[in-house]
């Protein structure tokens, strides 16, 4: 006869954080974009557009770390994986704000630092938002 045990190992991300993470990600993504614009058309507003996306992507990021650093610090709420999560989320806020202080430069001097920076953080962020929505959160033990 066989038992199944229900574990909850955390509770659900909080709506907040989940909207915050996820928001991340397409900003990035318009800076990789509008970097990637701009590399193609010398058009120097691409850059403002890549910047302003960068700026919004690390106050989505950096208010979901957070969140991530208060689900460390609390132990009910830590679950497997939400280390490797807040690490990934560092990472991405760190290199965002490296390719900011990039972007502060003209235009044509943010280049190509620039471009494979928001590629990174974009990476970076993907990833970040991967392993925070596929923490475990229940489980049954055989």
């Amino acid at each position: 006869m066989a038992h199944a045990i229900h574990h909850r190992y955390s509770e659900a991300i909080h709506p907040l954080h989940a909207v915050l993470l996820a928001g991340s990600v397409p900003l990035f993504l318009g800076a990789a974009l509008s970097d990637l614009a701009y590399a193609r058309t010398y058009e120097i507003q691409w850059t403002n557009f890549a910047a302003w996306f960068i700026v919004g992507g690390l106050v989505f990021a950096g208010v979901a770390l957070v969140f991530a650093l208060a689900d460390l610090a609390r132990a009910h709420r830590r679950a497997a994986g939400i280390g490797r999560y807040a690490v990934l989320l560092l990472a991405a806020w760190v290199t965002g704000f490296i390719n900011a202080l990039v972007h502060a430069r003209d235009a044509w001097a943010a280049m190509p630092e620039g471009l494979v920076l928001s590629l990174l953080a974009l990476v970076l962020a993907g990833a970040a938002t991967w392993v925070g929505f596929a923490r475990a959160r229940t489980g049954v033990a055989r």
